[in-house]
């Protein structure tokens, strides 16, 4: 069994249509610019709002463990949590919330089906996203083998991080990848992510092969990923292939993970890498080069 950390319903950006997308917990890349921190670890985590802490000290009482100070700036962790969650429970304004939780197959396609007419009435489906969906294959097989048996159209957003084997088996059980091509140089690529490429584009190109739908998603960063070197390799790479992305989505910086980490107890980007949203001068000479290649390139998505 798999953790879900969220389920995001009218999804207009996680495939065709308009969708239901599935976070599950657990990734194997640590991307400096990630936005959805609270799904690297594949175990729930407390997260902490402190402007919605009312003192209340709930939270102080119910922890079995005492772990939890509360002082004149709100809530203090000693580091005994062993993410219980019994501290959310009693929390009355939500301050202290737990990402990641079981959920039975019943209980996710209960919340899938609410939005079934909308779904098929505008050609969308189910996204099942992470953290990395595929860290969970066999679950992630099972979610999809049921999505198949309700007629749900069914899209996988990964990384492509996993073995072969892996791939395949998804492959068979989904309509549609969204798949991350975050840079082409693999030394690159481990610095900013902390795994190298090798894996995925070899993963691209098997996807590729069998003939699969799929579509690509670059960030697009200035000062990691938007300069024309690594453009020009990407769009080299991508046409390259027996079969080509139907679409080619670039997707600009946001520094939304900033608040999320501050949440976590965490730190954003700790070694200060230089990250910025790219102009629209370097979006636009960034859509040239993809789409002198041939390929269907397009800001957002």
């Amino acid at each position: 069994m798999a953790l879900i950390f969220d389920i995001k319903r009218f999804a207009i950006n996680d495939g065709p249509g308009i969708r239901t997308t599935i976070f599950m917990k657990g990734c194997p890349l640590r991307c400096v610019w990630c936005h959805n921190p609270e799904g690297f670890s594949d175990r729930p985590v407390k997260m902490y709002t402190r402007k919605k802490c009312i003192g209340c000290g709930s939270c102080v009482e119910a922890c079995p463990e005492g772990n939890l100070v509360l002082t004149s700036d709100g809530i203090k962790d000693l580091g005994r949590c062993v993410a219980c969650g019994r501290c959310a429970d009693e929390c009355p304004s939500l301050a202290l919330e737990m990402a990641g939780k079981e959920w039975t197959m019943e209980e996710l396609m209960t919340v899938v089906e609410k939005e079934r007419l909308v779904m098929e009435q505008s050609g969308g489906g189910v996204t099942m996203c992470g953290g990395e969906p595929l860290m969970h294959t066999d679950y992630l097989c099972e979610v999809l083998d049921e999505l198949g048996r309700r007629g749900f159209h069914r899209t996988v957003d990964t990384t492509l991080f996993a073995s072969a084997g892996e791939v395949r088996r998804v492959a068979e059980r989904c309509e549609l990848f969204l798949i991350d091509l975050k840079m082409m140089d693999a030394e690159r690529h481990r610095r900013y992510t902390a795994v190298g490429n090798e894996r995925i584009l070899a993963n691209i190109r098997m996807v590729s092969e069998m003939g699969r739908r799929f579509w690509i998603r670059i960030p697009l960063i200035a000062g990691v990923n938007a300069d024309d070197e690594n453009l020009e390799a990407s769009a080299r790479f991508l046409a390259s292939l027996p079969t080509g992305p139907e679409v080619v989505n670039l997707l600009t910086y946001h520094d939304v993970g900033i608040g999320k980490h501050a949440r976590l107890g965490t730190q954003y980007n700790p070694d200060s890498i230089s990250m910025e949203a790219p102009s629209e001068e370097v979006q636009q000479r960034a859509l040239s080069i993809l789409q002198a290649y041939g390929l269907d390139a397009r800001i957002g998505g």
